[in-house]
């Protein structure tokens, strides 16, 4: 038996904090409002019928990021945009062909300029909406006043609802989730310093604050928020952020290696170091969270001082100073890149390498010029999917343009609610969304042959519509669909004179948009665009195996040119373009069996540590002065370079699993430095040889990360993550 208790229970399952609910509650508030105000008011069945469908398509076919306010602005912001959709679909549906091409350009151009960021990818269905309505006769320009009308009606009080009516709570951002991380990192951190320290009883609290700061950087990856929240835009605070957590993820790993391994050594100056680490990182997570702005001068834990008592340290104490050294680096690279997504940009203390925080010499526009520019290739799986897409579009237009479909604008929605990356997705949502129409149409067919009069749809139109936007996307695809239908049915009852058979045009035209939809996507790139995140993760791994080869060869005077590192740089930006559109579009994902995070950290960290150990050194002072470990470095980048070859190779076919991981223990470097300096040595840049060192180690670790556990591929399933289609 049904009780109240029960249907709460699962209503805050499915809807935590009734998000949905009160969405849905304020679209039929506002659709039923302009619908009976244009239709029955002011008689005017083109303003009721964009009045309605503009308040359906901002309410349900847009997903917005940001707290009430900002999507309320987004929608005013968009209104132009929706003005000339709406116009040029009024003048070329004199024409089927011209209707047509119109879809084509329209399809492609607003499907493709997604890849900006979830604000456009968001309004992208509203914006095809709108087009496709306006494009199909009857041919009215003269009518197109009473069109706009409607629509800026409904975008108006849509805008007003979300700020005013049951605003639900403020999404949980990616910054916030980042700065509780940051929080409790920089908590740990100095756990760990008491630990260097010697303090009794710091080890035990230390592996306690370890565990909570994996927990909580493990929540701050963005396939953990809702695609609306995840920091995947093209502008410069989003790059920020995207590196902030790349550099958190280091400082993480970095410290968790000093607690495995050193946590017996004693070195009171590391400590130290350590604690102002961890003050760096507290005041990048208060910026982070909001309760504090981040300074506008750049404050560095360190300027890669050495230690001062390094000519008298044991070995363990040169590995842990190189270590906390490292530790600090990472921690200064969080507190440069948050200060930039607080709008700083930092040009007091000028990050290390022509090739870090690239986007701080960018304009707003450039930025989005490059990401789009990115994606303007036949492998980009954004200009795959916009062309499926335009082509299915334009092709159901023409088709109903043809057939002369009475309600042809049902056979592209459709397309746009059916249509998916990859052939066999749109086959499986092509069955559920029939027996969903089936289902509704039927009932909508009953509905008409018993009660023919208009009366009863103006009277159930408020139901419908509350079952529609609340209910369907709660039950399923065959739920929402079917809801959706009896909704359609019930609209378009009011607008012209109508039968029973409407529910059969209603089946018939979801029937050969769903049909194009299979069609478009077995014909074009059936397998889907998921491989591309695959291919550049590939390839970022596979050209900073060279660059980690040419790095350490140029050191020890075996090369001088840099090529590898600079390519490095560039196949990273396209891996994190293709990262930051695989989550755009996630929303229902099944586990992967590479860490994609993982990756992008392994190829940023071969950048940035290049770039740190190469700039200022000439080719070979490393070998000239101490031949010996130098060659051991050099095997070793060799090795590394042969192991991250081999991972990349892996990557576009999957598989990881059969991958063996990277065995990172001691090299015996840091023992032959410190026989060398006991023996006499003085200079300094010995200790170079330590730091190179623990950067192949650490690349070591990096790659370790990448492949998923089997565990975790078969069983876990993230909220957002996925593993891309087609893979």
């Amino acid at each position: 038996m049904w009780s109240w208790r029960g249907v709460r229970n699962w209503l805050q399952q499915r809807d935590p904090d009734y998000c949905l609910a009160r969405r849905a509650a304020r679209l039929t508030l506002v659709a039923c409002l302009v619908f009976y105000g244009c239709r029955y008011g002011l008689d005017s069945t083109p303003m009721a019928t964009y009045a309605l469908f503009g308040t359906i398509a901002s309410g349900v076919f847009t997903q917005l990021p940001g707290r009430p306010a900002q999507r309320a602005r987004t929608l005013l912001a968009a209104l132009p945009i929706m003005w000339i959709l709406i116009a040029a679909g009024t003048m070329l549906a004199a024409n089927t062909w011209a209707a047509t091409a119109g879809m084509l350009v329209v399809g492609f151009a607003v499907a493709v300029a997604g890849v900006s960021g979830p604000r456009i990818i968001g309004l992208g269905g509203a914006f095809q909406i709108f087009y496709i309505l306006a494009s199909f006769p009857p041919y009215q320009p003269d009518r197109l006043p009473e069109r706009l009308a409607g629509v800026t009606l409904a975008i108006g009080l849509v805008a007003v609802a979300e700020v005013t009516l049951w605003p639900g709570p403020a999404p949980v951002t990616f910054a916030q989730r980042l700065g509780a991380a940051t929080r409790r990192t920089a908590s740990y951190v100095a756990a760990l310093a008491d630990v260097l320290a010697g303090q009794p009883g710091a080890e035990e609290e230390a592996w306690r604050r370890h565990a909570r700061a994996v927990n909580a950087v493990e929540q701050a990856r963005m396939s953990r928020l809702s695609p609306t929240e995840r920091a995947t835009s093209a502008g410069r605070r989003d790059h920020a952020l995207r590196d902030a957590s790349i550099g958190l993820r280091q400082t993480l790993r970095s410290a968790g290696w000093l607690l495995r391994n050193e946590a017996a050594t004693t070195d009171r100056e590391s400590a130290d170091l350590l604690r102002r680490c961890a003050a760096s990182l507290r005041r990048s997570g208060d910026t982070l969270v909001g309760t504090e702005p981040a300074s506008p001068r750049a404050v560095p834990t360190t300027e890669h001082r050495r230690p001062e008592a390094w000519r008298s340290a044991t070995a363990a104490q040169l590995r842990v100073a190189a270590s906390v050294g490292m530790l600090a680096r990472h921690a200064d690279f969080v507190a440069t890149a948050v200060r930039i997504a607080d709008g700083h940009a930092d040009p007091t203390h000028p990050p290390a390498g022509p090739d870090t925080f690239w986007y701080l010499r960018r304009s707003l526009p450039s930025l989005y010029w490059q990401r789009l520019r990115f994606h303007l290739t036949p492998r980009s799986v954004s200009f795959q999917q916009a062309l499926r897409l335009a082509v299915a579009l334009a092709a159901a237009r023409l088709i109903a343009g043809i057939l002369d479909l009475k309600h042809g604008f049902w056979v592209l929605l459709a397309i746009l609610t059916l249509l998916r990356t990859s052939a066999a997705d749109t086959r499986a949502t092509f069955r559920l969304a029939l027996t969903g129409t089936l289902v509704g149409a039927s009932a909508g067919a009953l509905l008409l042959l018993v009660f023919p009069g208009q009366e009863t749809y103006v009277a159930i139109l408020p139901l419908t519509m509350l079952l529609a936007l609340g209910v369907g996307p709660l039950l399923g695809l065959v739920w929402a669909q079917a809801l959706l239908t009896l909704l359609l049915i019930t609209v378009f009852a009011q607008l012209t004179p109508t039968d029973w058979q409407l529910a059969g045009v209603r089946l018939l035209d979801v029937l050969i948009g769903a049909t194009i939809g299979v069609v478009a996507g077995t014909l074009i790139w059936p397998r889907g665009g998921g491989g591309e995140l695959r291919h550049r993760a590939s390839a970022l791994l596979d050209v900073g195996a060279h660059a980690i080869e040419e790095t350490v060869t140029t050191l020890a005077e075996r090369g001088g040119r840099r090529h590898a590192v600079q390519a490095t740089h560039r196949a990273q930006a396209l891996a994190d373009a293709s990262f930051c559109q695989y989550h755009l579009e996630s929303r229902d994902p099944e586990p992967s069996d590479v860490d994609w995070e993982a990756a992008l950290v392994a190829g940023h960290r071969i950048v940035r540590g290049a770039e740190a150990l190469l700039i200022g050194d000439r080719p070979g002072t490393l070998a000239a002065s101490w031949p010996a470990p130098t060659a051991r470095l050099v095997r070793r980048a060799e090795w590394l370079r042969s192991a991250y070859a081999d991972v990349a190779s892996h990557v576009p076919q999957g598989h990881l699993q059969q991958v063996a991981p990277v065995p990172t223990a001691a090299t015996g470097v840091v023992e032959q430095v410190h026989r060398i300096i006991q023996a006499g040595e003085r200079r300094a840049d010995v200790l170079r040889l330590i730091e190179v060192d623990l950067w192949l180690a650490d690349l070591g670790r990096c790659l370790n990360r990448v492949p998923v556990p089997e565990r975790r591929s078969e069983g876990h399933r993230a909220p957002g993550s996925s593993k891309p289609s087609g893979s």
